[in-house]
């Protein structure tokens, strides 16, 4: 199971919040934090900028490129992975030396530049599906392995912040998991709801989830009601791994805690206990 915490825009361009989310992102057992990288001017186009001039304030969203070595660092050192979503171009090489897996988000699941930009760096890729048709995720799968993608895991996610629980639709991991069988596939959740977390692990075999995180509700993003607090996802999470424990692989074979015992069993010579091999050294 991979718990991947999504900083988003909560950040407040500071490098000491950034790596407080990388901090935290470990504490309550992730086993990864992205960013994302982008610049607003290359977000949207001139025609959206000049009708919603308020799309400029998300300037103050940015990441600023200075804080990907550092980031990387932290993450080296508390063994946690790094990935991180380009929004252009030149991301993709701007962010390659330094992360463990690329995040393609659903709004980009359709330029196929980028798609192919990130699938031939051979790295980790992780792609969202909100709002996507179902031949709209074919193509983009066809198009990140035919440029040299290896790793894939796909993500069902409803691009609704937040997302209803009608909306949900849980039963498209399965789906996904029948259609696509050489593809990890998880959930990207914008409910903030443990049970819809826990059931796409535990009943719908998410081999994945991506969350929003922020560290105190004073995140950019905090207010649209789809962002995690440490606390809440916390449990959440130790939770699913708890029970994962208990449902093991599915393999039966003696259990650690069964060896001893073992040697303990009537011997099929008699019937007796122990084992004879076990009577010599008594």
């Amino acid at each position: 199971m991979y718990f991947i915490s999504e900083v988003s825009s909560n950040h407040h361009k500071d490098l000491q919040r950034c790596l407080d989310f990388i901090d935290v992102s470990k504490k309550i057992g992730c086993d990864a934090v992205k960013f994302q990288l982008f610049k607003v001017e290359e977000l949207f186009s001139p025609e959206a900028i000049n009708s919603r001039p308020e799309f400029l304030d998300r300037k103050q969203w940015e990441l600023p490129q200075s804080f990907i070595e550092p980031i990387a660092a932290k993450c080296r050192e508390l063994s946690i992975d790094f990935g991180c979503t380009p929004f252009y171009l030149e991301a993709v090489d701007e962010l390659s030396p330094f992360i463990d897996f690329f995040k393609i988000a659903s709004y980009e699941l359709l330029w196929h530049d980028l798609l192919a930009e990130v699938a031939v760096t051979k790295k980790p890729v992780v792609l969202s599906c909100g709002m996507a048709e179902v031949q709209e995720i074919d193509d983009a799968i066809a198009c990140l392995i035919g440029n040299g993608a290896v790793n894939i895991t796909l993500l069902h996610c409803v691009s609704g912040y937040p997302t209803p629980l009608t909306d949900c639709n849980l039963k498209v991991i399965k789906f996904l998991k029948n259609r696509y069988p050489d593809v990890r596939i998880g959930w990207s959740d914008h409910s903030v709801n443990p049970v819809v977390v826990s059931e796409s692990v535990l009943k719908f075999g998410a081999e994945a989830v991506e969350f929003h995180l922020d560290l105190d509700g004073t995140g950019g993003e905090y207010n649209t009601g789809h962002c995690w607090l440490p606390k809440e996802i916390g449990k959440v999470i130790a939770a699913v791994k708890s029970v994962q424990v208990i449902y093991g692989d599915g393999v039966k074979k003696p259990a650690p805690s069964e060896e001893f015992d073992r040697n303990w069993r009537a011997d099929p010579s008699d019937g007796l206990r122990p084992m004879v091999s076990t009577r010599r050294d008594l």
